[in-house]
């Protein structure tokens, strides 16, 4: 898709993947609407735009994907002002960590609000656009939509039924001209996981029966963080995505990526997934 007088919306600009994604939609020559919940942080965007010297193609809104009347609005004010939508990128996004026997039936909500049905919703907005100008739908999703990992109950469920959704949806919207394209992304360095606001000490102390797996998870996790994959691979990778003639329907970010999603991918029974993912949660020293 050629970006040239195109516009692309994204959710959840003000910080990481988002915020490096709206930026190279901009340098690709994309008409940008950067939007985010909460307009007090544009400043970064704001400076990183400035920066790069797009600061005329992308424009910044607000939306909460979690309230239907601020998506509603939001949209209104882009078809307004741009005439059309070309692109979505649905990539607003929440964190939980914890095992349910000591959480919340409520904890697992809020995430599925923000991560599921926030993703429904802009979706369902953009749909018509997105026919009338036969575009384009990307959602960032996860690794974690496709293989369950220990401790991430709640985020996973939330990535799987997106996942779920998407591919459900996408021979229909490919009916009208829509494509549908699924972005898995393993660990990406950006401020997704300090947003979740963990204190691993605090955690791993009131975790009980669960402290030894606890900290076995967080002491894999650390290392693999350590080793993460910049934001701005990923946002080359959508906006890859977004240019792509015939693009595919789930497209990982990394090799990391592409091995982890692939041993969910090719295990029909399930075994090969509780082998790779149950040693996470052995011994910390394992």
């Amino acid at each position: 898709m050629d970006p040239l007088g195109k516009t692309v919306l994204i959710t959840g600009t003000s910080t990481g993947i988002g915020l490096v994604t709206a930026v190279a939609c901009a340098q690709a020559g994309w008409t940008t609407i950067a939007t985010m919940r909460d307009l007090g942080k544009a400043e970064r965007l704001r400076t990183a735009a400035a920066e790069a010297g797009v600061t005329d193609r992308l424009h910044i809104e607000h939306l909460d994907v979690t309230d239907p009347a601020s998506i509603a609005a939001c949209m209104d004010r882009v078809l307004s002002a741009h005439g059309g939508l070309d692109a979505l990128v649905n990539n607003a996004g929440a964190g939980h960590l914890g095992t349910i026997e000591q959480g919340s039936t409520d904890d697992v909500r809020k995430v599925m609000e923000v991560n599921f049905f926030g993703v429904v919703e802009v979706t369902r907005a953009a749909m018509a656009a997105l026919r009338a100008s036969r575009g384009r739908l990307v959602t960032v999703t996860s690794v974690g939509g496709v293989v369950g990992q220990p401790f991430n109950e709640a985020y996973c469920a939330a990535k799987f039924a997106t996942e779920g959704f998407m591919e459900a949806l996408a021979p229909v919207a490919a009916t009208v001209g829509v494509d549908v394209v699924v972005v898995e992304p393993g660990a990406v360095a950006s401020e997704f996981v300090a947003n979740v606001g963990v204190d691993a000490a605090a955690m791993t102390a009131a975790a009980g029966p669960y402290a030894p797996a606890l900290a076995g998870y967080l002491e894999r996790t650390q290392r693999v963080f350590d080793n993460a994959q910049p934001a701005a691979e990923v946002a080359t990778c959508v906006v890859d995505v977004l240019g792509a003639a015939r693009p595919a329907f789930r497209v990982q970010t990394s090799a990391q990526a592409r091995a982890f999603a692939g041993a969910k991918l090719a295990d029909l029974d399930g075994s090969a997934v509780q082998a790779l993912v149950g040693p996470w949660v052995g011994p910390a020293s394992a």
